[in-house]
Formats: structure tokens, C-alpha cells, sequence
């Protein structure tokens, strides 16, 4: 299988980012995916130029500041497991700059786009968590940047939180042709943090398989904290968390459909255990964490 579409750790840096990916990279039109990782009072400087951006903290806080004179204090969370983050929007066509005082690691999901949208702030206590699939195929869903959600031009973002044991992405579903009111065309990246337990670096796996269409991605990898990987076309599914280790994804998406809109198409053998969920409850684990209350700012 090949291994263009799966990077690992360190295999994507460029820069000063631990992961970055573009259209170019990717070998697709729209979605991209930085990884920043800034030490205690440093700060970074980017260009949007043609793309829009979703500032993401990972782990710590920090302050963005745009040159239309916006500031957001993002107060951030400790870990991707630990709670739901506040984030911030900024538009194509801007400057940005990203200070931390104490430091950490920020997700930049971007999508090339066409209309400029204003700088917001997106509070924590805004983000629909949502409980998807029950028994072991129940996962958390952090819908931050999810159509419908989030207003943005073509980024479409998401968090998933699986517990140990657990497959997410599944069934295995495609996004890569565009039928109207039944799926819509999608590149997609997949960022992906392992829970360590009892010292212990965890691992889980990722599956992607041929539709028939585009690029024929065929993916069996088994991923680890800070690898990336990249869906232009294909069944993706399942996502595997390793018994003991909890899996999260970074679901970063875009596409050239006129409406902003996630329709996916389950693969045909493996559509009907949707059928079997009503007859299970929710994994008892989730959810990790609720997000936040608190009135939006």
C-alpha cells in the first residue's frame, strides 16, 4: 500500500512547523493543516495569502492578533484530552501573529477560499460535543468548525475523540464526487495525538481504501502522535484506538462544491451496522469532557 498518503511524525515539518501540509503538498485544491509548536514568550508571524484559518490550540493558550487590529485571547486547554479549546477565525488576505507566554502547540486548519470573512473569536462553551455511533463504535465529536456550526467560506473542521478499544470513522464512508443532496467532494487530512498510559506511547491505526475514483488511495497504517494523513478520495475507516490508548483526530476538510456541506456515502458492505446501534448504549466512557458553560464573548 502506498505510503504517500500516510506521514509520519517529523516527515511533514518545515520550518518553524512540526507538520505542514498545503495544497501543494497534498497534490490537491483547498485544504491544508499546520502544526506550530512555540516555546514559553515566543511568538509567529503568518501570511493567510489566498486561504482562510482556524487557530486551534492543542495544548496551552495563547493571544492572536490580526492586522485589521483584532485580538483574541484564546485561554486554550491542556491536552486534546483534557477539555474542549476556544479558537479563533481569521480570514484570507490578512496577517496574523500568534504570542504564547507560557507556551504551546497550535493547529492551523486552513482552506483556500474566495470571500473574506471578518475575524472572530469561537468560545469553548460554543462547540456542540456530540456522541456518535454506540458500543465500541461510539466516538466523541468536538463540531468547532462543522458546517452549520461555524460560519466559514469552505473549511469544514472537526475534533474526534475515541476511546481505547474503540473503531471511529466507521463505517468506512467516501466524500470524493459530488452529488447533490447525497455527497459532496471533500480533501481530507487526518492529524492524529495517542493518550500515553502507564508510560507508554500508544499507537492506533488508520484505514483508507479505493472508491474506484481520483487517486486510488489505499492506506493500512498504524499511527501514533503527530503523524498525518491525507484522503483526496477513497472509503476512510475505521479509525482504531489501541485497547488502553485513547485516539484523537483532527479532521481538517475542504472542497470546490457550491454549498459548504458534509454528505458522506457509507460503503455498501459495511453500511448496516448502523442498524445495530440503537440495540447498544453509548460507550459509558464519553464523554471525555463536556464543553465548558459560559456565555460566548
Amino acid at each position: 500500500m502506498s505510503t504517500e498518503f500516510h506521514l509520519g511524525a517529523g516527515a511533514a515539518a518545515a520550518g518553524p512547523y512540526a507538520l505542514d501540509i498545503d495544497p501543494e503538498r497534498a497534490g490537491w485544491g483547498y485544504s491544508s493543516l499546520r502544526v506550530l509548536d512555540l516555546p514559553p514568550g515566543a511568538h509567529h508571524s503568518f501570511a493567510t495569502g489566498d486561504s482562510e484559518w482556524i487557530v486551534l490550540p492543542l495544548s496551552g493558550g495563547c493571544t492572536v492578533l490580526t492586522d485589521d487590529g483584532e485580538t483574541f485571547e484564546l485561554t486554550g486547554r491542556e491536552s486534546v484530552f483534557s477539555g474542549v479549546t476556544d479558537f479563533a477565525y481569521v480570514p484570507r488576505d490578512a496577517h496574523v501573529r500568534i504570542d504564547t507566554g507560557a507556551g504551546g502547540r497550535f493547529a492551523l486548519t486552513g482552506a483556500r477560499c474566495e470571500n473574506r470573512l471578518p475575524a472572530r473569536y469561537g468560545p469553548a462553551s460554543g462547540v456542540p460535543v456530540e456522541l456518535r455511533g454506540t458500543g465500541n463504535c461510539s466516538r466523541q465529536v468536538n463540531n468547532f468548525g462543522a458546517a452549520g456550526t461555524f460560519a466559514c467560506d469552505r473549511l469544514i473542521a472537526v475534533e474526534v475523540l475515541t476511546p481505547g478499544g474503540n473503531w471511529s470513522s466507521y463505517p468506512p464512508h467516501k466524500h470524493d464526487e459530488c452529488r447533490p443532496g447525497e455527497e459532496s467532494e471533500l480533501e481530507e487530512i487526518y492529524y492524529f495525538e495517542i493518550e500515553s498510559a502507564h508510560g507508554t506511547d500508544g499507537v492506533g491505526y488508520q484505514r483508507v481504501s479505493p472508491s474506484g475514483r481520483g487517486r486510488g488511495t489505499d492506506v493500512l497504517a498504524e499511527v501514533r502522535s503527530g503523524d498525518a494523513v491525507l484522503i483526496p478520495d477513497g472509503w476512510h475507516g475505521p479509525s482504531i484506538a489501541a485497547p488502553g490508548h485513547a485516539m484523537y483526530y483532527l479532521n481538517v476538510m475542504a472542497g470546490p462544491g457550491a454549498t459548504r456541506e458534509w454528505l458522506i456515502c457509507d460503503h455498501p458492505d459495511h453500511g448496516w451496522i448502523r442498524a445495530t446501534w440503537p440495540e447498544q448504549p453509548v460507550d459509558p466512557r464519553l464523554p471525555l469532557y463536556e464543553a465548558p458553560a459560559g456565555a460566548a464573548r
